[in-house]
């Protein structure tokens, strides 16, 4: 959840990313959460959160009923009856219907497909969802956003950000329901841009009916309306999916002040020497680079968390650790390069020391060694560390772990967030 986070195009979530998010719990890269949000109207709740699905060139639409197309004055463009496909592509921000007799026309944007029964499902390009879909010019294709009702979005979010879990995870279900919950409802109404959050892991990895199952639908049907409240706000809850040992204060990941609620929580199991995270797959983990694929990872990356020269990066020749914070984790990173010496904070670290396929460094929560040369040249830099994620807030795995030792939603949700209440928001 870094400030510096940008949404990657808001790439289509396609079936593997969300088989990837499920299985690692939670990929971890959501922004940091803002202030706690005054109260949110009954009339926004009402009208249902706005998810960006992404941007497409074009995309195939149908229900399980009859439908309308619908342009932003009311007229009906298209419609069709159950099964009935209509395309939709853009070039040059124009919108082009396909329709199902295969005319094709121009459309003046934005255009919204609504079934005639709220209950139908919609689809696009196969991948269905509930409520309405509003279709969108954009400068590379067309933006769908899935305008669905908060406990509908939780029935898409809950499995894919704790994974497919057994009855016995059920408290660890709830708790991620109420924490998912709160995540959205502090976002409901952005008037800033056209939807409130994304359906990746810029917010929270959503996967419409395809990630439904009963298990977490009956987590999300429990805690209905159910949010984190603190002086009578609802707070943005973050998570992650492995802390380590211990979770982070934001000012040890992010360029944010910490908040009341967010403290440094240990995952300890009391009498033991385990932790209630440390049965999840990342708890220990081991990342390697020769040194020519350290130097392509960070010519490739660095520019963007750190002030560069023009021209090449440079060969890495030292990589030092520049303290810790009060969780244990790395506080600060210098890179030395042939052009320069570069310092980088908190989750940035984790943005640049990425794997050559592109994967975050899975914590901040390391120690690296460097092999260098006889010449003093390094050839090799490995670090070994704990946890996945920026470790602020819930961790999920830990979460499932007091669920297995017999904890419920509250006391989890209280423990990760102190002085926070469960209250109802609608």
């Amino acid at each position: 959840m870094s400030r510096r986070v940008r949404d990657p195009g808001f790439t289509f979530l396609t079936r593997r990313a969300a088989i990837v998010a499920a299985t690692c719990i939670a990929a971890c890269t959501r922004p940091s959460t803002p202030a706690p949000s005054a109260p949110v109207p009954n009339a926004i709740v009402a009208a249902g959160l706005r998810v960006s699905l992404g941007v497409l060139p074009g995309a195939n639409f149908t229900a399980t009923d009859a439908w309308r197309l619908v342009d932003r004055d009311g007229r009906v463009a298209a419609e069709g009856r159950a099964g009935d496909v209509v395309s939709l592509s853009s070039q040059g921000g124009t919108l082009t219907l396909g329709a199902p007799g295969g005319s094709r026309r121009e459309l003046a944007g934005p255009v919204s497909l609504l079934a005639a029964k709220p209950e139908a499902i919609l689809s696009v390009n196969q991948r269905r969802y509930r409520g309405n879909l509003s279709i969108l010019a954009a400068d590379s294709g067309v933006r769908i956003v899935n305008r669905v009702g908060v406990e509908a979005y939780l029935r898409g979010v809950v499995p894919r950000e704790l994974g497919v879990r057994g009855a016995g995870d059920r408290a660890a279900l709830e708790a991620q329901a109420v924490a998912a919950r709160s995540y959205a409802v502090a976002r409901l109404g952005n008037t800033s841009r056209a939807y409130d959050v994304t359906a990746t892991t810029t917010d929270q990895v959503y996967g419409g009916v395809e990630a439904e199952n009963t298990v977490a639908d009956a987590a999300v049907a429990a805690t209905e309306g159910l949010v984190l409240m603190f002086n009578g706000r609802v707070v943005s809850a973050p998570y992650h999916s492995t802390c380590g040992g211990t979770t982070a204060a934001p000012d040890e990941i992010w360029r944010s002040e910490s908040a009341p609620y967010l403290q440094r929580v240990s995952d300890r199991i009391p009498g033991t020497d385990r932790y209630y995270c440390d049965i999840a797959p990342r708890f220990r983990w081991e990342r390697s680079w020769r040194a020519d694929s350290l130097t392509a990872v960070v010519e490739r990356y660095l520019r963007s968390y750190a002030q560069v020269p023009p021209g090449p990066v440079g060969e890495v020749r030292r990589v030092d650790v520049d303290g810790e914070t009060p969780s244990g984790r790395v506080a600060a990173l210098w890179i030395e390069t042939s052009s320069g010496r570069y310092r980088l904070r908190g989750n940035d670290i984790r943005y640049v020391l990425r794997s050559p396929s592109g994967e975050l460094l899975n914590s901040t929560y390391f120690s690296p060694e460097v092999v260098s040369s006889s010449d003093g040249r390094l050839t090799r830099l490995t670090v070994r560390g704990r946890g996945y994620g920026h470790g602020v807030g819930m961790c999920q795995w830990g979460a499932v772990g007091r669920a297995r030792a017999g904890q419920d939603f509250r006391t989890i949700l209280r423990t990760y967030f102190p002085g926070t209440t469960v209250a109802r928001a609608y």
